[in-house]
């Protein structure tokens, strides 16, 4: 492998990290030496890439640096064709749009143009029994994660029952025939799913959520894997009948 090609794979590897990866960590992933790494990332550095950290500690890059060229592998070119392909069939027009975008800005910003190759690639993605529901306010939701703000919405349930709600919307879900919001919910002081086709009206509201939405994120996430422990458990009633 040439020096070129590896100072593109630990840009690669470290693009990847959100948090700090230690030189050993990346030596292991690039199957090169943990001196090698050190050099590497200081060459790096040298060149204007903003690498925080240091021996011992980890390494994390900072947003903000580029390194042309821009160059994909055959196997990256078909997964960004493949992603956006199933973007443009989830029923949410702006994202359909921006993922065409994407790949055009990709395929003209790379040494050469791969417009036509990525154009050509045989491979599909899936479409389902059940099409995607065309629904109104998923870029609202979408913002609405983005920004960690919550949503007045009013909701009917699978009893035909409706309720006024304000949610903290935390994911969006793009399941076969549904489209499902996992938030919580001041009207049950708890996590909710709600499909998306069930919410009649939704409002955007200037309220933050009171807690970092990554907190957030990993409450719902204890959360689900404790009902599912419970769903799991065995029924220990039965056996005293």
């Amino acid at each position: 492998m040439s020096r070129t090609a590896r100072l593109f794979r630990l840009m690669d590897a470290l693009r990847a990290r959100r948090l700090p990866v230690t030189a050993a960590q990346l030596a292991a992933q690039l199957s090169v030496s943990v001196r090698t790494v050190y050099r590497d990332v200081q060459t790096l550095v040298e060149l204007g890439a903003r690498i925080d950290g240091g021996a011992g500690v980890g390494y994390v890059l900072r947003a903000g640096f580029f390194l042309p060229p821009l160059m994909f592998g055959e196997d990256e070119i078909e997964a960004l064709v493949l992603g956006a392909r199933w973007v443009q069939g989830q029923g949410d027009a702006e994202l359909a749009r921006a993922a065409e975008t994407v790949l055009a800005k990709i395929a003209t910003a790379s040494p050469k143009d791969l417009r036509d190759r990525m154009a050509d690639t045989g491979l599909w993605a899936p479409r389902f029994k059940e099409p995607a529901q065309r629904v109104q306010g998923l870029s609202v939701i979408r913002a609405a994660i983005r920004r960690e703000r919550k949503l007045g919405i009013r909701y009917t349930d699978a009893a035909n029952v409706a309720t006024e709600r304000v949610i903290w919307p935390l994911a969006l879900g793009f399941f076969e025939g549904a489209r499902v919001v996992a938030a919580w919910c001041e009207l049950r002081s708890d996590f909710r799913h709600f499909r998306v086709d069930r919410i009649a009206s939704l409002r955007a509201l200037d309220a933050a959520f009171p807690r970092p939405r990554r907190e957030l994120v990993m409450l719902w996430d204890q959360h689900m894997q404790s009902k599912a422990s419970r769903a799991d458990a065995p029924d220990h009633a039965a056996d005293k009948s």
